[in-house]
């Protein structure tokens, strides 16, 4: 059991198309499942959030600083981790989650260029830093961009 798998329990959801307030006979007339009386019988309940003129929690905690929604997580990799893969290998995003250098590549992986390469690989990445391209090109490997 876990999270992915939960869902809720059998006949327990109702669907949204049910018709409230159409007799006793559907067995949901009379008050439409409001109860009797009081504010939220009524048409122009308060909205979510709402606490009787309190200011709302939402207002009272204070605001910081920016989220950006278009922001990308990268992932970044010192080229000394590519020293494990044997010469003329061809080093990919995937072939990096198989070797265990990255566990989750998110939205990218970029290749640093800290720490030493002894051996000529074709790595495919995402980005690369222009150090990191200088010394797998310098051995004679090549680098391509995804």
């Amino acid at each position: 059991m876990d999270l992915s798998n939960l869902k809720a329990a059998e006949g327990s959801v109702h669907s949204d198309n049910f018709r409230r307030g159409r007799g006793h006979g559907s067995g949901n007339g009379k008050t439409a499942g409001k109860g009797h009386k009081g504010q939220k019988a009524r048409s122009g309940a308060p909205r979510i959030g709402f606490e009787g003129g309190q200011m709302p929690l939402y207002r009272r905690l204070p605001k910081r600083g920016f989220k950006n929604r278009n922001t990308k997580t990268i992932v970044a990799i010192n080229i000394s981790a590519l020293e494990r893969f044997d010469n003329d290998a061809v080093v990919t995003v995937d072939t990096l989650v198989e070797a265990g250098i990255v566990k989750n590549p998110r939205d990218g992986v970029k290749i640093l260029g800290n720490g030493e390469l002894t051996k000529k690989l074709t790595v495919s990445a995402n980005a690369f830093s222009a150090s990191a391209k200088e010394k797998i090109e310098a051995l004679g490997g090549k680098t391509e961009v995804i």
